[in-house]
């Protein structure tokens, strides 16, 4: 691993982080060990002071039954038999403090608490060791004193074995916690590097290019995934604006070579032939209405994708909304030799903008109107969970039905049947504003157009 690679991760937030983290886990470490020491040394000095209560109320009771001859003799016995290393202190003097009877050759000179203990330091005479021990003072019938003690060298030493312990097990979890940061942000480091490099990849123009991802499910591979998912709607987005630009230009060509032309006869026109003239000025007035019409689509359904018309929404039930879409068709279907039925089943209410609603409904009836044959059937129908506009025409081949909710997509039967290819583009806007889906069925003959709210399971068409 290079210096600038060093240098760079322990610049990262991953560092810091696992730094604070090593940081919060030492000093927990540390306290939880200092607490279990000084437990453990309370423990041991609340053990050797119950000991020596225990010997002094042993010596006491031989003073009480046998005097000082019984003390004395008690003293002595347990001098005996200590054997080497044995930490136990007796001392016995006089009024004047000097030694009569003990294995210390003088009084502590250091004076006792309250409670009559001392703490004093003790010099061994073999090893030349100088160490602590704590005693208990206490008279003889005011004439003799009796210091019953403990060497401590041995709890001392288990002490600072004990510090020692915990010093060392503090380094060394604090070594353990910087090596587990270092790996574990060398670790994020390389995994965030790999989302970088493929980032910049798209960047430079590579838009192919995905975000790889380990499988293992963590949150790495999630936002790989998500990126991933964000990549795929952007090349969509591209594709689509790619392919409504080529669109544009293929579909609205013709109609401006048209208009170009009418307006290019019209200026050969020879004067005085005015009926002629206005003839010219309408086609190319119509013509252009028509390229307006195209463009104010599009716009429409710019404006529907930005949501920009969700202010406007309010309480509607949609059967009312498609029964003054019906009878609004109801004329001109009647004209082409077809039937436009109505069937509510049931309400079906939302919040929503009526007219974009109205609008749509009038897409979806215009072209139900457009492609039915004479004497052909129009079903426009709401039930519980949706809407549906059936009609009796060719349908659409199951391979075009995604494809026909692209801008100026049309089906190759029906190029030659006016339009522009965005009725049911507006439509699926107008769904998407309203949370809606949009299924197209095989009506058998004929297609269906299904809007229902998203989460709800397709009803029955029939």
């Amino acid at each position: 691993m290079s210096f600038a690679s060093i240098k760079s991760l322990l610049r990262s937030a991953t560092f810091r982080l696992a730094l604070i983290y090593m940081v919060l886990f030492s000093v927990s470490a540390l306290v939880l060990l200092s607490f279990i020491y000084w437990s453990t040394a309370a423990y041991m000095s609340r053990q050797v002071d119950a000991t020596i209560d225990a010997e002094i109320t042993g010596l006491a009771e031989r003073y009480e039954t046998d005097g000082l001859r019984g003390l004395t003799a008690q003293v002595g016995e347990r001098l005996s038999k200590q054997q080497p290393g044995d930490s136990t202190v007796y001392l016995l003097t006089d009024n004047n403090y000097r030694p009569l009877l003990g294995n210390i050759n003088r009084w502590p000179q250091v004076p006792a608490d309250t409670a009559g203990w001392v703490t004093f330091r003790l010099g061994d005479d073999v090893s030349g060791r100088v160490h602590s021990a704590r005693a208990r003072a206490f008279l003889v019938r005011g004439r003799y004193h009796l210091l019953v003690g403990r060497d401590m060298y041995e709890l001392q030493s288990i002490q600072t074995l004990i510090k020692r312990t915990l010093v060392l097990g503090g380094v060394f979890t604090f070594a353990l916690a910087l090596l587990g940061g270092f790996m574990m942000s060398r670790s994020v480091n390389r995994r965030l590097d790999t989302i970088n490099r493929a980032s910049r990849e798209i960047m430079s123009g590579n838009l192919n290019q995905r975000i790889p991802h380990r499988g293992s499910g963590d949150e790495f591979d999630q936002l790989s995934d998500n990126l991933n998912n964000m990549l795929d709607q952007i090349e969509a987005l591209m594709d689509g604006v790619r392919r409504v630009s080529d669109n544009i230009a293929h579909d609205l060509r013709t109609p401006l070579a048209r208009l170009r032309n009418r307006l290019e006869s019209l200026s050969m026109q020879p004067p005085g032939d005015d009926q002629a003239r206005r003839e010219m000025v309408e086609q190319a007035l119509a013509e252009a209405d028509g390229l307006l019409g195209t463009f104010n689509a599009l716009l429409r359904i710019a404006r529907l994708e930005a949501d920009a018309r969700r202010a406007g929404f309010a309480p509607l039930e949609l059967g009312q909304v498609l029964a003054d879409v019906v009878e609004l068709y109801e004329p001109v279907a009647e004209e082409n030799r077809q039937r436009v039925e109505l069937v509510r089943e049931s309400e079906f209410t939302l919040v929503g903008d009526r007219d974009l609603l109205f609008q749509a409904f009038t897409n979806l009836l215009d072209n139900a109107v457009k492609y039915t044959p004479p004497e052909g059937l129009i079903r426009a129908r709401v039930y519980a969970a949706g809407v549906s506009v059936c009609d009796s025409g060719p349908g659409v081949p199951e391979r075009e039905k995604d494809k026909v909710f692209q801008r100026f997509y049309r089906v190759d039967s029906s190029r030659s049947t006016p339009g522009s290819g965005l009725g049911l583009s507006l439509v699926k806007a107008v769904a998407s504003l309203h949370d809606l889906r949009v299924r197209l069925t095989d009506a058998d003959p004929g297609l269906c157009v299904v809007l229902e709210p998203v989460a709800a399971d397709s009803a029955p068409l029939s």
